[in-house]
């Protein structure tokens, strides 16, 4: 019942900022969290950086102090602002929503991914 679609990745240089974006629509549950997983070649798909709706935020280590999300409950999108972008950064990034209703179970949606690439 919920759509993802990303937009904002592309090329950048080392040591460059790139600032993703997503917009969710459809059902929006009571209590849900939006962020970012990301996945380069031959890698497992893992944790960027998620905000519930009451603003608790999980972070990466190898992101933190570079990468900073955000938030518009009202409109149910989540931004993902990448500084200091890094090689190894480099990976398809994926939208990410998990919501529930009390006493329902969690469910969760994926966006198709945005290519960001960081090469000199």
């Amino acid at each position: 019942q919920v759509q993802l679609v990303e937009s904002g990745g592309g090329l950048v240089r080392p040591g460059g900022s790139l600032r993703l974006s997503c917009a969710a629509s459809g059902r929006r549950f009571s209590i849900d969290i939006m962020g970012w997983y990301r996945q380069a070649p031959d890698k497992q798909r893992e944790l960027v950086a998620t905000m519930s709706s009451g603003g608790g935020t999980d972070y990466a280590d190898s992101v933190k102090g570079r990468f900073t999300i955000s938030r518009d409950n009202a409109k149910n999108t989540v931004s993902l602002q990448m500084n200091s972008l890094k090689p190894e950064d480099t990976a398809v990034y994926y939208c990410y929503y998990k919501g529930r209703e009390m006493p329902t179970p969690w469910y969760e949606y994926w966006g198709q991914g945005t290519q960001v690439t960081v090469s000199s």
